[in-house]
């Protein structure tokens, strides 16, 4: 009998939203603007490191950077609620802000927020505070994989 060897495929899931779901106003800022609890599984044997963008590409004046986290160990299957993830860098969000800073649309039409995870065959020497492009740059050439979860969000008032 032959034995194949079959590519696993990384997937990303939130226990609180589904991927094309709404994302509650908890995770938000209309609620406690915390982060999301997301897992994945199915990660390249060679991973050494993760890297995180979150952003919204509806964002009037271009897309928004939500969370850039990145050197997140290559062990590592979950983010909880909240996350100040240990052995992680945490990079500069639009807020001008290091770390998470939830959707927050103007009122009107809801909003897609991709949070994309980058499987990395190395560690990325960068520092806190590094922006999305700057995380983008030094991936280039080192990314063995990717996920993506989508959420919706929108505003009434």
């Amino acid at each position: 009998m032959l034995w194949v060897e079959t590519a696993m495929t990384l997937v990303l899931t939130s226990s609180a939203f589904a991927d094309g779901g709404a994302i509650p106003s908890k995770y938000t800022c209309d609620g406690a603007d915390v982060s999301p609890a997301l897992t994945w599984s199915g990660a390249p044997g060679n991973t050494q490191t993760f890297a995180l963008i979150a952003d919204d590409p509806d964002a009037p004046a271009g897309t928004w950077v939500h969370w850039v986290l990145f050197n997140l160990p290559g062990t590592a299957k979950a983010l909880p609620e909240n996350a100040s993830p240990g052995g992680a860098v945490q990079g500069r969000n639009d807020f001008r802000k290091t770390g998470y800073g939830g959707p927050c649309p103007p009122p009107g039409k809801p909003h897609r927020y991709f949070f994309k995870l980058y499987a990395v065959d190395t560690s990325l020497a960068l520092h806190a505070g590094a922006t999305k492009a700057q995380l983008e740059a030094a991936m280039q050439g080192h990314i063995i994989a990717t996920a993506q979860l989508v959420g919706t969000y929108g505003r009434k008032r």
